[in-house]
């Protein structure tokens, strides 16, 4: 291609002739400015953020690959080279588990699950109600089942015990065959986790007179440090966002007082 055809091509301007800008393209411009804000966003995931990107599973299914079993707040299971598991010291806010206190976790079916301990050991459920990380293979007594209730997570071992620390040693046990504090627990995963949502844009904070109020002054031009805001009943905002129209009409109101950046 030669650099002529590179050259681009616009609308003849005759000397002396002033280029008239589109109304049209002006309120097009103007909507999708508007529009910018109701664009999909990646939601943050604040818990997530705390606890160094290690997000709760909510959900046997995500129970899978590299994991943590968080108990209390900030703590988590922690693995021995004994075989046994206690609880680690609580992390600050933004830290991730310790090498000691990371697993795999392996489904098993759409109900159960097992671990591995960084020792390359899978949790068993002994007949003492320790919990040990001493298989070399995955038997029943080495598959746990989530259980999840109002928004809460324990582990159920084979012998129908819950998965807890011992208050009195922070040993992790399975002893009890109802659920209290102390066998709540969190499975946490660092797999990627992205959750798309549609965020209200900032500017529509509020009841529908401080939304114009916002785009005014997002939009108007200040030459003489007046607001102009349109007197009409805020009625007919309403009835525009029922419609589907709110962004329409507020542009409508804002060109009637002359005092947008591209209603002129």
């Amino acid at each position: 291609m030669s650099d002529y055809d590179n050259v681009r091509i616009k609308k003849l301007v005759l000397k002396g002739e002033k280029h008239k800008k589109s109304k049209k393209r002006k309120k097009e411009k103007e909507r999708n400015e508007e529009g910018d804000g109701k664009k999909q966003k990646l939601q943050v995931d604040e818990d997530a953020v705390a606890h160094g990107g290690w997000w709760t599973v909510k959900l046997t299914s995500e129970i899978t690959g590299t994991v943590a079993i968080e108990f209390g707040e900030h703590s988590y299971l922690k693995a021995l080279d004994n075989g046994l598991f206690t609880v680690g010291a609580p992390h600050a806010a933004g830290e991730s588990p310790d090498p000691e206190e990371i697993f795999t976790a392996f489904p098993i079916n759409d109900r159960k699950v097992s671990f591995k301990s960084g020792y390359g050991k899978y949790l068993k459920i002994e007949k003492d109600g320790m919990v040990t990380g001493r298989s070399e293979a995955v038997g029943s007594m080495e598959q746990w089942e989530p259980v999840f209730e109002n928004g809460q997570m324990a582990l159920l071992s084979e012998t129908g015990h819950f998965m807890s620390i011992d208050p009195e040693d922070d040993a992790c046990v399975a002893l009890r065959k109802k659920v209290g504090e102390h066998e709540i627990c969190r499975v946490r995963s660092n797999a990627a986790n992205d959750v798309v949502v549609d965020e209200e844009p900032k500017e529509e904070k509020g009841d529908l007179a401080e939304v114009e109020k916002n785009y005014v002054k997002k939009f108007q031009k200040f030459q003489d440090k007046k607001m102009r805001i349109n007197q009409n009943d805020v009625k007919e905002l309403e009835e525009a966002k029922e419609k589907g129209l709110l962004h329409e009409t507020l542009l409508d109101r804002r060109s009637k007082m002359k005092a947008d950046r591209y209603c002129k």
